[in-house]
């Protein structure tokens, strides 16, 4: 195996043990984070009826943020909490998708901690 199919199966690993653990219920939906090399996403999820209840991400028509990608992280997380607030969810689960809790992960989920949102 070359190293980029290592470090995929590992993060498929770390992945599949985050996902045993976490459930997005309606009262305390999952919010979910993906990075690209370039763009971070976020959602947050309702994991019963299988629903994206909000999303946010880099490429968003109108979305700015100065700074590098961690700034970028941070205003998506506010943004994605904010879109939460405004449809009723104030609690959710954290959901880093087997990255590790550092960099833009640990931004977004700041930034979205900011805004508001309790996990």
């Amino acid at each position: 195996m070359n190293r980029m199919t290592n470090k995929r199966v590992r993060r498929a690993r770390r992945k599949q043990g985050i996902r045993k653990e976490i459930f997005g219920m309606p009262d305390r939906p999952r919010l979910s984070v993906f990075r690209s090399l370039n763009h971070v996403y976020a959602q947050v999820i309702d994991d019963l009826t299988g629903k994206t209840l909000v999303s946010a991400s880099t490429r968003d028509k109108g979305f700015a943020a100065d700074g590098g990608k961690s700034a970028e992280a941070t205003a998506v997380g506010k943004l994605v909490a904010t879109r939460a607030k405004e449809k009723g969810v104030s609690k959710v689960v954290f959901d880093r998708n087997g990255y590790l809790y550092h960099g833009r992960i640990k931004a977004l989920a700041d930034g979205a901690r900011e805004a508001g949102l309790q996990f």
